[in-house]
């Protein structure tokens, strides 16, 4: 029996300094949370034997890489519930290591003594192993602070790289870093300044894993551009699709063609209205509700069948309507739903999905209208004659990226409460679910140039940074923080966290954070933070606005 106990920070709703220690606040119980201790163990093994071969010139299969960024997006906040799930991804990675541990002494390499590689994977420990205390809960906060903030990164960085990979689009050079990075956060007796470094190495390779899939997806869906999207419904039955993975749209759309249901995007899926290669098929009808955090009523009225194909998933109550018509895909999972793999050719059979919806009512209206976006650095260059005027005619007098995400904490009122006050002569750039906050406020226009513009997804912030590069050569300014551009960024989980750190290693500086710090931080590695970046919290609405828009 598995004591009722565990330790988690890694959301922004867990209780400052102390996390969650009986039960996530994402519905996370202690048994799951094990077991993903117990798969950050085997990752961690694999990494540190994967980086000592590369470190010898010794190659390895190419599924190691794929299995470290698998299962770390398995241990993102809101993404995979299900302990057998998690269980066989464990003996997966029990498999990897000994291969790995063979190739080692077949090429003589000498590995280090950390317990993530002599543990010799026996089923009989796996408890032991997972209730141990692992490296990252170091006795030294800041210790423990700078490893947990790389491997938080970590997870984001994987997830962004998995979709990447699942498009075909791969890059050796960031797998070989997650290895080290694994490796240097489960050595024991790495110093401070070596563990700073990573962190912000992993902030530079974060930006190169957006970039990787912001290549993936405009060549395989062309780049995103303005569009109108219905957020009212049709009379056909309908399946709900959620999270990010435009591959499982394409899927989904392709097999739901001409067959009288109707496709709608939920959360983090909004964006896939906005490739012109996915917008083609009519029966995409339009979004449905809001961010991750209203599902468990919002899916009540949806009716048909939903699909998550990555993390915001929340436990629905046990007698929710929905709960049996919910499936996942890849690195998702939760107990008692179907989960939908992977064929041989790459592709997805959606088709118990699509017979379920056809026995099932159409989605219930909860709102009418139209919301814009499109946004992403292709869209912004188009316009940019148009905005570089506005900003010289002083039309426009500044940009406030609001990226991130959303949650369900009063606190993040805040974030609405800032849009509504900003002036008139400001403009908002925002990606990830943060934008639920203020996507629907109708904020007007600057010269036909809408106040909200929306680039797409969390790992769409790289749009921000591509155009803030480009400005600053537009405009000439010696330094990207000389810009007219303001970052307030609101964050929950561990993309929010890469996004951070790749924001950082681009040396963008004076980033407002909340609605809290992270739990994860402590106040030495803050201070180091605040005092080399200008990170700081978000305080009051009327203070920022004098802080970032002046």
């Amino acid at each position: 029996m598995i004591e009722n106990k565990m330790f988690c920070f890694q959301c922004q709703e867990t209780a400052q300094g102390t996390g969650c220690t009986v039960k996530g606040v994402c519905g996370k119980n202690a048994e799951t949370n094990r077991w993903m201790d117990l798969l950050l163990s085997v990752v961690r093994g694999v990494g540190i034997i994967a980086d000592a071969l590369r470190n010898k010139g010794v190659e390895t299969p190419q599924y190691a890489g794929d299995y470290i960024v698998d299962a770390l997006f398995a241990t993102i906040t809101n993404a995979n519930f299900d302990d057998q799930s998690i269980l066989n991804k464990v003996d997966e990675g029990v498999k990897l290591k000994r291969l790995l541990l063979d190739m080692a002494a077949e090429h003589h390499v000498q590995l280090p003594d950390y317990q993530e590689v002599k543990w010799g994977g026996e089923k009989a420990d796996y408890l032991q192993e997972g209730e141990r205390e692992g490296v990252l809960r170091n006795a030294d906060e800041d210790l423990r602070s700078l490893k947990e903030l790389t491997v938080l990164g970590l997870k984001g960085m994987a997830a962004y790289y998995d979709h990447a990979a699942r498009l075909g689009e791969r890059q050796d050079s960031i797998i070989a870093f997650m290895e080290h990075a694994l490796a240097v956060i489960s050595n024991p007796d790495a110093d401070m300044q070596t563990l700073l470094d990573t962190v912000l190495e992993t902030g530079k390779y974060g930006v190169e894993a957006m970039a990787l899939l912001d290549k993936a997806n405009t060549g395989a869906y062309g780049n995103p551009e303005l569009t109108k999207v219905n957020i009212g419904v049709g009379k056909n039955p309908g399946i709900l699709i959620s999270g990010h993975d435009l591959k499982d749209m394409e899927d989904l759309l392709k097999q739901t063609e001409g067959t009288g249901v109707d496709v709608y995007t939920h959360g983090e899926m909004l964006p896939a209205h906005y490739y012109p290669q996915l917008k083609k098929y009519k029966h995409l009808v339009g979004n449905y509700g809001n961010a991750w955090w209203k599902q468990k009523e919002e899916f009540d009225k949806f009716n048909g069948p939903i699909v998550f194909t990555t993390n915001c998933i929340v436990p629905p109550k046990p007698n929710a309507s929905y709960a049996g018509r919910v499936f996942t895909s890849n690195s998702t999972g939760f107990p008692g739903w179907k989960h939908i793999e992977t064929g041989a050719d790459g592709h997805k059979d959606f088709s118990e999905v699509i017979a379920l919806a056809k026995t099932c009512r159409a989605p219930e209206e909860i709102e009418q209208g139209e919301i814009v976006g499109g946004f992403a650095h292709a869209q912004v260059f188009a316009l940019a004659d148009k905005i570089v005027e506005a900003v010289k005619a002083g039309a426009i007098r500044k940009f406030v990226v609001m990226s991130g995400c959303d949650g369900r904490m009063k606190s993040r009122s805040y974030y609405t409460d800032f849009a509504k006050a900003l002036p008139r002569d400001v403009v908002i750039l925002t990606s990830g679910c943060a934008k639920y906050k203020y996507n629907k406020l109708n904020l007007g226009d600057i010269g036909g140039i809408p106040r909200v513009l929306d680039a797409g997804q969390c790992n769409d912030s790289y749009s921000w940074a591509v155009v803030a590069l480009k400005l600053k050569e537009i405009f000439g300014a010696n330094d990207i923080n000389d810009l007219p551009i303001a970052f307030n960024i609101a964050w929950y989980e561990q993309k929010a966290v890469i996004v951070l750190l790749a924001l950082l290693s681009l040396g963008i500086k004076n980033i407002h954070i909340g609605p809290t710090l992270p739990a994860f931080v402590s106040p030495n590695v803050l201070k180091v933070l605040a005092d080399n970046f200008g990170l700081g919290g978000i305080t009051t609405v009327e203070e920022d606005l004098k802080l970032l828009v002046g």
